[in-house]
């Protein structure tokens, strides 16, 4: 069974935080941010999984850390079914 709590989101992508005491639902822009920039698939299936498609786009157009580039793939991706390949 899953934790409902929190995503299994690798502690090195929030290497500054304290894994264990980290708000997962709270800092939610913080991990989405980061599994973009620095996360691989299955980083970014949990996060999909974990998180709604809306929260995600909304910190695609917040980030400031993310490049346009960076931004139209993410959007792209997460509206497609790549995610969901093998």
């Amino acid at each position: 069974m899953q934790n409902t709590n929190k995503p299994n989101i690798p502690s090195r992508l929030l290497w500054e935080f304290d894994h264990d005491s980290f708000d997962f639902k709270k800092s939610y822009k913080i991990v989405i941010e980061r599994v973009l920039e620095r996360g691989n698939l299955d980083n970014w299936r949990e996060m999909i999984r974990f998180y709604s498609k809306s929260q995600i786009l909304e910190t695609i157009e917040w980030s400031s850390q993310i490049d346009e580039k960076d931004k139209r793939f993410s959007r792209l991706f997460i509206n497609s079914d790549f995610v969901n390949v093998v």
